[in-house]
């Protein structure tokens, strides 16, 4: 990283690969995540927890907000133990991931 007059400056790295329409696959310096939807909706899901976001298309307008929280986080907030499920957000993360990884290899197989 540079610095100048007091402030950090770093490089970003980031990259979108679309695997088919409403999925994409994203890579970052802090990591990797998965987007699903259409232009003014999507849900992310990444290790860190899930995020919906809905704007209108080329305004610059929108919102966003944390759907779920990773279960390592979540775990230690609580005050009270588990109920031994899995949230909605991580059995969606796991159901993406599955979905990400067929059509990975059939693209690559076929």
């Amino acid at each position: 990283m540079m610095r100048q007059r007091g402030y950090t400056m770093g490089f970003r790295f980031r990259k979108s690969i679309k695997l088919f329409p409403g999925l994409r696959l994203n890579l970052s310096k802090s990591g990797v995540s998965a987007s699903v939807g259409v232009k003014g909706a999507t849900v992310n899901i990444s290790d860190r927890g899930t995020r919906g976001t809905v704007g209108i298309p080329g305004s610059g307008i929108s919102y966003s907000e944390k759907l779920s929280t990773p279960e390592h986080t979540a775990r230690s907030e609580r005050t009270t133990p588990p109920s031994g499920g899995m949230s909605l957000g991580t059995v969606l993360g796991w159901v993406f991931v599955a979905v990400c990884f067929f059509v990975i290899l059939s693209k690559v197989s076929g």
